[in-house]
């Protein structure tokens, strides 16, 4: 009997099929399967996902609002040390001293409220 050859009863939708064959069939199809699952994958890869990647480690780490937030504790100890070595303040030193120390206020409090990527939970 040929092997390239099907045999059976086409009335009753039954083929019989050389085991071999059936199997490299198989095989030849399951291969195409992944060939199209690589050419899928390639066409979704995102040329910038490691900037992007970095962007939220950043967010995450909250590494702007901590160097603000250090930024505005230098500013405020070398104001206050400035202002309590004057002899005699003005009012507009004194002015300025409110401002800063107003401000430190309104910093911690955004600093205070704010939330990293990584400190969301599911819901939010």
């Amino acid at each position: 009997m040929d092997k390239e050859q099907f045999t059976g009863d086409f009335t009753r939708n039954e083929v019989q099929v050389d085991l071999s064959k059936f199997m490299d069939l198989l095989e030849e199809t399951n291969d195409l399967k992944e060939r199209i699952r690589e050419l899928e994958f390639e066409d979704k890869v995102n040329p910038w996902q490691k900037w992007i990647h970095l962007a939220k480690t950043i967010d995450a780490w909250r590494i702007f609002p901590r160097l603000f937030i250090s930024t505005y504790m230098f500013l405020l100890i070398y104001t206050t040390i400035w202002f309590m070595g004057l002899d005699k303040p003005t009012l507009e030193q004194s002015g300025l001293i409110s401002v800063v120390v107003g401000a430190g206020a309104a910093w911690f409090g955004m600093y205070t409220n704010s939330k990293g990527d990584g400190k969301r939970g599911k819901g939010e």
